[in-house]
């Protein structure tokens, strides 16, 4: 045979349809295998840590997270099956998980802490920044009141007025929140009365962090210590009144 014509049998043995279809063949197989061993008790999850839960229902989303992840796999983790299992706790805002190869899964719970306290008729429930209820969880001693005309009722926060209330103490830089004692609606609009300090006065809910960035301002300022009110309403004119009579005039800032 001439060295032509053998030459012009590798093109017609690599164009041959099994040829062809060996790579789709190995893919198939290999993707079978993936898809049988990512769900074998090769890697079951066996091991589970649960950190982040927090709360008197800390051991109880412990718990459902623990069973739910029990019935995966590492190589096959359901975020939406983890989070079904914690969906009726109000503290829980998400999950995230981390594999540990070949049996361990952790599980780092995401809270929703409480911002706030609604307040009515004696009765206190903690608010998170969503609005979310959080019932059944005891009040922090360290977040705001906010006040309510009813007791709250559903899942999550619907009173139009305390909604402005929980704006006005989530706008709030953190060290100064830490000092508001309640957020309310008077007569001057949104206020808001620090635990020992003066009363802070918002007016409307507009430019609510450059309000609060003024009255810190002016609280530092030594000239208003004794300050019955800051006033804020207009924060480029901030001022601090209500000193006693021995005092200069309301201290003002520009």
């Amino acid at each position: 045979m001439r060295r032509g014509a053998r030459r012009s049998i590798v093109p017609r043995i690599l164009d041959h349809p099994l040829i062809l279809a060996a790579p789709v063949a190995a893919a198939v197989l290999l993707a079978g295998a993936y898809l049988w061993v990512r769900d074998s008790t090769l890697v079951r999850v066996e091991h589970v840590a649960v950190v982040g839960a927090k709360g008197p229902d800390a051991p109880r989303v412990r718990a459902a997270l623990v069973d739910a992840a029990r019935q995966m796999t590492t190589l096959h983790v359901r975020l939406d099956a983890l989070r079904d299992a914690v969906r009726s706790f109000p503290t829980v805002r998400d999950v995230r998980a981390e594999r540990d190869l070949p049996h361990g899964l952790k599980v780092i719970v995401l809270g929703r802490p409480a911002v706030a306290a609604l307040s009515s008729a004696g009765a206190r429930v903690p608010v998170a920044a969503d609005g979310t209820l959080l019932r059944g969880s005891p009040v922090p001693g360290n977040v705001p009141a906010v006040r309510i005309a009813a007791p709250p009722a559903g899942a999550r926060l619907a009173d139009p007025r305390a909604e402005r209330e929980l704006a006005l103490v989530l706008a709030a830089p953190a060290a100064m929140r830490r000092h508001v004692g309640r957020a309310f609606l008077g007569e001057q609009g949104l206020e808001a009365d620090l635990r020992d300090g003066p009363a802070i006065i918002i007016g409307d809910g507009s430019r609510l962090r450059a309000k609060w960035v003024a009255a810190a301002r002016v609280l530092s300022d030594p000239g208003a210590r004794g300050a019955r009110y800051v006033d804020v309403r207009v924060p480029e004119r901030a001022v601090a009144g209500g000193l006693s009579q021995e005092e200069d005039q309301p201290s003002t800032t520009g």
